[in-house]
C-alpha cells in the first residue's frame, strides 16, 4: 500500500502523454548536480590526506567535529530559506560554497602549520554550509518539478536513477582519487609515456582536490542552469521583498509544528534516523573491521568499488519494495536483516566478515531511498525543503551522539581488556576493545527501534482511528 501524497496537480496530462524523465531539464540537472557534488576524489585518501598537509590526528578529529556542528547549526535555517527564495539559489550558492573550500586546500601554502590548520578550519565550516544547504534543496526542486508535470508518483524512479548514476560517479572518483595521489604510479606512468620530471608527494596530494575543484565548476553550471518549477504551493517565496529573519523561524516553526502533528511524518524520520546513523557509525569503522578479519589493506578499495557496483542495483530493489509494501513492511523487514547484520558483524568472521560489512552498506542505501520517497510524497511544497532539512538536522545529531557514545565505549572497554590482559601489547588491548564494542551495535540498534515505536505507534494508532 503506497502513502497517499498531498498533492494531487489536477488538469495535467498523463505520465504516458509526456515525454521520459531524463527529458525534464531540471531532473537530468538533479542527477548531475548529486554526482559531481558527492564524487569527492579524495575520499579514498581522505584522513591521510590532511595527516600529508602536516596536521595530526587530534586536529584531523577537531576538523570533523567543526564540519559536524556546523552541519547541524546550519540545516534547518538553509531548509528555510529555500522554502523562502527558491531552491535554485540555494543550490548556487552550494555550488559557489564547494568551489570556495577546494580552492582552499588547492592553493594553501604548505610550511606553515598554523596556516595550514585555518585554512582547514575555514574549509570544514564552508564544506559543512555547503552540505547543508544542499541537503534538501535539490530534492525539493526536482521534486516539485514532478508535481507540475502531474508525476510525482515517478519520484521512485528518479531516485532510481539519480542514486545509480551517482554509484558510478562514485566508482570513477574513487578509484581515480586514489590512482593520482600516489607518486609513485604518477612517475612510473610518466616514464611510460615518456615524460621527463619527478611528480613528489607535496604536488600529488593535491590532485585529487584539483579534481574535485573542477566538479565544483561543473556543480555551479548544472545549478545556474536549473529552474524553479511552478510549485503547486509556493505562498512564501520570494523574487525581490528580503527575507527577514522571522519569516525564516516562522517557517521553520511551521514544518517542525508540522512533523510533530504528523504521526506518519515523525515515524519516518525517527525510524530512519534510528538506522542512518547507527549503520553510517559502522561504515566510518570500516577499515578497522576489515583489518581485524584479516583483509589485506589493498583489498580495502577494491571493497569500495565493490560497494559502489552493488549501489547500482539497490536502487532497483528499493524502487520495488516501495511499490509493494508498506512504509511499515519495509521498516519492518530492513530492521530484521540489519539485526541479523549487525550480529554476524560482531563474530568477526576472517575474510567471509566482509559480507556482512557490505550489507551494512546495502542498508543505508535502503534507508535513504525509502525516507527520501516517503517524506517527499506526504509534504506540502511550500515547506519540502525546510521538511527535509529537518529530517539531515536529526540524522546528523543522532550521528555527533553515537560518536561521542562510541568513543566513551572504546575507552572503558579499553579499560577493562588492559585489566583482563595486563601482559597484552598496546595495539592487542585496541583491538579487543574494538570487537568488544562492536558487540553493541545490534543491540543499540533495537533498543532505539523499540523507543521509537513506542513514541510513533500510538499516534499512528490514533491517527488511523480518527481519535
Amino acid at each position: 500500500m503506497a502513502v497517499q501524497s498531498v498533492e494531487e496537480p489536477a488538469g495535467k496530462e498523463p505520465p504516458s502523454a509526456v515525454a521520459s524523465l531524463s527529458s525534464l531539464p531540471n531532473i537530468r540537472l538533479f542527477v548531475a548536480f548529486r554526482v559531481v557534488f558527492n564524487a569527492r576524489f579524495y575520499y579514498p585518501v581522505f584522513t591521510v590526506l590532511f595527516l600529508d598537509f602536516g596536521l595530526s590526528l587530534e586536529q584531523f578529529a577537531l576538523l570533523n567535529a567543526v564540519w559536524a556542528l556546523t552541519i547541524v547549526l546550519a540545516e534547518v535555517p538553509s531548509g528555510a530559506l529555500a522554502d523562502l527564495l527558491g531552491r535554485k539559489r540555494l543550490l548556487v550558492t552550494t555550488s559557489l560554497l564547494m568551489i570556495a573550500e577546494m580552492s582552499l586546500l588547492a592553493f594553501v601554502p604548505l610550511g606553515n602549520p598554523s596556516w595550514v590548520f585555518a585554512a582547514f578550519l575555514v574549509n570544514r565550516v564552508i564544506s559543512g554550509l555547503a552540505e547543508a544547504m544542499a541537503s534538501g534543496a535539490d530534492e525539493a526542486l526536482a521534486y516539485d518539478t514532478l508535481v507540475a508535470h502531474g508525476r510525482a508518483a515517478e519520484w521512485p524512479r528518479v531516485l532510481e536513477m539519480q542514486m545509480r548514476a551517482q554509484n558510478v560517479g562514485y566508482i570513477f572518483a574513487m578509484t581515480l582519487g586514489a590512482a593520482v595521489y600516489d607518486p609513485g604510479l604518477i612517475n612510473r606512468v610518466l616514464g611510460w609515456l615518456g615524460v621527463a620530471g619527478t611528480v613528489t608527494q607535496q604536488l600529488s596530494m593535491r590532485y585529487p582536490i584539483y579534481l574535485t575543484l573542477f566538479f565544483g565548476v561543473l556543480a555551479l553550471a548544472a545549478t545556474l542552469r536549473m529552474r524553479d518549477p511552478q510549485a503547486l504551493h509556493w505562498p512564501l517565496a520570494r523574487s525581490s521583498e528580503a527575507v527577514t529573519l522571522w519569516e525564516v523561524g516562522r517557517l521553520t516553526l511551521r514544518a517542525g509544528g508540522w512533523i510533530l502533528r504528523t504521526p506518519l511524518a515523525l515515524a519516518i524520520i525517527l525510524v530512519a534516523m534510528t538506522f542512518d546513523h547507527t549503520l553510517r557509525m559502522i561504515v566510518t569503522l570500516t577499515s578497522q573491521y576489515y583489518r581485524l578479519i584479516h583483509l589485506p589493506e589493498a583489498s580495502f578499495g577494491l571493497l569500495g568499488s565493490a560497494v559502489a557496483v552493488l549501489g547500482l542495483f539497490v536502487p532497483r530493489l528499493a524502487r520495488r519494495m516501495v511499490e509493494r509494501f508498506s512504509p511499515g513492511g519495509n521498516a519492518a523487514l530492513l530492521a530484521v536483516a540489519m539485526l541479523a547484520t549487525l550480529f554476524a558483524l560482531g563474530l568477526f568472521v576472517p575474510y567471509l566478515g566482509a559480507l556482512p560489512m557490505m550489507a551494512v552498506f546495502i542498508g543505508l542505501m535502503l534507508t535513504s531511498f525509502f525516507i527520501s520517497h516517503y517524506l517527499n510524497e506526504i509534504t506540502a511544497s511550500h515547506q519540502r525543503a525546510t521538511v527535509l532539512s529537518f529530517k539531515g538536522l536529526a540524522f546528523n545529531a543522532a550521528y555527533g551522539f553515537i560518536g561521542l557514545a562510541f568513543a566513551a565505549l572504546i575507552h572503558r572497554s579499553r579499560l577493562s581488556q588492559g585489566l583482563l590482559h595486563p601482559d597484552g601489547s598496546a595495539a592487542f588491548i585496541e583491538d579487543q576493545a574494538f570487537r568488544v564494542s562492536m558487540g553493541y551495535f545490534p543491540w543499540y540498534l533495537g533498543l532505539g527501534l523499540v523507543l521509537v515505536a513506542l513514541v510513533c505507534l500510538p499516534r499512528l494508532l490514533r491517527g488511523r482511528t480518527g481519535a
